[in-house]
């Protein structure tokens, strides 16, 4: 395997040390766009077999802005760190860099299935992964983990601040009408509008976009 993403720290850490150095990390996230032509988008998703002794990531890497499925990736190794929210890209993240890692070339954002900065020390998968890769990467969650939001207008791209202590840490998107809405945060090297307009670019008729349905898919063995 071709190590082109390795991490800059340990993985095998006490949740006290792990949060210390989400706070760390959290400092060096970059919030504003920091990229150049988007032609491929990659999903990001995380499933586990075996009672959860083992982590199955997935990355599927479509074309933008058509969409079309062109490589994917799947990695197993086996589970190193407990289930603790909050802490969950030490236990994903190994192994989506595995599976990142043996891709023909490097996709040119990732989105997560998860949270950016809408995450209680502003550290969520999508910022840890964007600063071990330098990708810009997007942190597309289905449920909230942290933050107050007010309603969300009905109509598909319309979208309220998710804020917390002050601070808008991302949008709440409707994504498709008549439906639940997503969480939206950046992860790393882009702003919170342009992380809004291409999670609706990557989305068609479903509410999540392609790249998360396809990586499910992947991860979930589908």
């Amino acid at each position: 395997m071709r190590e082109r993403y390795t991490a800059p720290h340990a993985w095998q850490l006490t949740p006290k040390e792990a949060i210390a150095l989400q706070k760390k990390l959290a400092s060096q996230v970059i919030l504003n766009d920091d990229f150049g032509d988007i032609q491929t988008v990659a999903g990001v998703d995380v499933g586990f077999e075996e009672n959860s002794t083992i982590t199955r990531a997935a990355i599927a890497v479509l074309s933008y802005p058509g969409l079309e499925l062109i490589e994917h990736s799947i990695a197993k190794r086996p589970t190193s760190f407990p289930y603790i929210p909050g802490l969950l890209s030490f236990r994903e993240v190994p192994a989506i860099l595995d599976a990142l890692n043996t891709l023909a070339s490097p996709p040119d954002m990732l989105l997560c299935d998860g949270q950016g900065i809408a995450h209680p020390r502003r550290l969520g998968i999508a910022c840890h992964l964007g600063l071990i890769t330098q990708l810009p990467s997007i942190g597309v969650g289905k449920t909230r983990l942290t933050g107050r939001y007010g309603a969300v207008p009905t109509e598909r791209g319309t979208w309220t601040k998710l804020e917390d202590k002050g601070e808008i840490i991302g949008a709440v998107l409707r994504s498709r009408p008549g439906v639940k809405p997503i969480y939206i945060s950046p992860g790393h090297k882009i702003s919170l509008e342009s992380a809004i307009e291409y999670t609706l670019n990557c989305t068609g008729r479903y509410k999540l976009p392609e790249t998360t349905r396809w990586a499910h898919k992947l991860a979930s063995n589908l």
